[in-house]
């Protein structure tokens, strides 16, 4: 987190691009992909000869039958993120996450995953780190039907060689984090499709890998199922921080859980950024049109708007020295923090004066002073959620990291200026569209 010159916060890695990549980070990435290519057909390498770098998929399938599934790909993925990779059907996302595993094997480039060069394994090798680093849930579940809940779940730990006990145990546990206990002894028949996708999410989860590989997971799902897991994914991201590439056709389920976004195109990266960049900053006419209709409440959060807390006071203080910060901040409300900065709630002046009269010493022997009802949201909280709570009340939204920490808070007139910026982005771009538009289009005729 970083303060700007106008005293807003911003989460940094949320500004931050790399060309080819998902944002710089002050320590190595975790994934790191480097002009990876996928050519399917006789002699590929002659694909990548320099004299065809301008060639499209088209020419090289028409003059030398190659299909060309992945161009020149480069991305990067921190620990921790959730990297989403999106596109239509044959653009090359599902040539690309089955190259990360090395189920097919990619016809040039770098695969360097926790600093090991995948590309480069042995065949041992490769197994060995498929089951210590990776897991992988699929699409289409790929539970077997004569066991139960509990085997499917644990399937990979029986994989391992871990004792029946072992893994019955840690299993248990996993099918509890996923909404399944007390269905242990179910089989697959017996669950609707969003509980046999939990099934497939447990069995990833338990042999407790470092990295998911979610290869279009939700997309077989009845919509108000697919949003209940995209919801129990960002619940368990929070809790787990796994470092997660998802693969997807659908721009709003990219938008909602991806820390970064790359967006593909017959086979290549046409951009990376966050899910803000993809929306306000398109790069090219192909993603422009992949976004024009996307919310921008949908989109924006508040780390975009909110700025450093105003008046802070402490529990242990009282009510004269929160009286003395809240005037310094020309504000009518301070936000009430713990010793460790914990938020606990909003004070009014009206609360704190009526404190002083009754002879209060410090907040945190009078919590009845602090309105601890008033819950914050976190930087990733959408405009969509923010909008309503800031219609509700006079007061500003405090804003709370993950470990409840007071980060900073949002301004009910910062949201409406930012969406009139934010508008005036998006019709720039529009007019630059149009005007390349007009200008390819005198080209065209000058030359006919």
């Amino acid at each position: 987190m970083q303060q700007q010159e106008d005293g807003s916060l911003v989460n940094s890695d949320l500004d931050r691009q790399v060309a080819g990549g998902n944002g710089s980070s002050s320590s190595a990435p975790y994934i790191f992909v480097r002009s990876l290519w996928k050519v399917f057909g006789r002699n590929p390498e002659r694909v990548l000869q320099p004299e065809f770098a301008d060639k499209d998929k088209t020419f090289f399938q028409s003059e030398f039958g190659n299909v060309v599934g992945l161009r020149d790909v480069n991305f990067e993925v921190s620990k921790g993120e959730t990297f989403v990779i999106m596109g239509l059907s044959g653009s090359g996302k599902s040539t690309l996450v089955r190259c990360l595993l090395r189920l097919i094997d990619p016809t040039a480039g770098e695969i360097n995953i926790a600093g090991e060069d995948i590309t480069k394994m042995t065949d041992k090798e490769l197994v060995d780190f498929r089951r210590a680093k990776i897991a992988m849930v699929f699409q289409h579940y790929g539970l077997m039907p004569h066991r139960n809940v509990l085997d499917n779940a644990s399937w990979g730990l029986e994989v391992q060689g871990v004792t029946k006990e072992e893994r019955y145990e840690r299993t248990r546990k996993t099918l509890d984090i996923v909404g399944l206990a007390g269905w242990e002894n179910s089989y697959p028949r017996q669950l609707s499709g969003g509980m046999q996708q939990r099934v497939g999410l447990a069995r990833a989860l338990v042999v407790n890998t470092d990295i998911l590989l979610m290869d279009e997971p939700f997309s077989g799902l009845d919509p108000l199922i697919r949003r209940q897991m995209q919801d129990e994914l960002l619940n368990l991201q929070t809790e787990l921080q796994k470092t997660i590439v998802f693969i997807t056709h659908d721009l709003n389920e990219a938008l909602k859980l991806g820390d970064h976004i790359a967006i593909m195109h017959d086979g290549a990266v046409a951009q990376i950024g966050s899910p803000e960049d993809i929306v306000l900053r398109p790069e090219d006419e192909y993603v422009g049109d992949f976004t024009q209709d996307v919310r921008l409440e949908s989109v924006l959060t508040a780390s975009k708007v909110m700025v450093s807390p105003k008046a802070t006071v402490m529990g242990r203080q009282g009510p004269r020295a929160a009286l003395h910060t809240i005037g310094e901040s020309d504000g009518d409300v301070g936000w009430v923090v713990d010793s460790r900065g914990k938020y606990v709630g909003l004070l009014t002046i009206a609360s704190a004066e009526r404190a002083l009269r009754a002879g209060v010493k410090r907040f945190d022997e009078a919590w009845d002073y602090v309105e601890r009802e008033y819950l914050p949201v976190s930087p990733s909280t959408s405009f969509d959620s923010l909008i309503p709570i800031a219609m509700s009340s006079d007061h500003p939204i405090p804003v709370v990291d993950s470990q409840n920490a007071l980060v900073g808070e949002v301004h009910r007139g910062a949201l409406a200026e930012a969406l009139a910026e934010t508008t005036t982005v998006d019709n720039d771009y529009a007019a630059n569209a149009a005007e390349n538009a007009a200008i390819a289009a005198d080209k065209e005729s000058n030359e006919n």
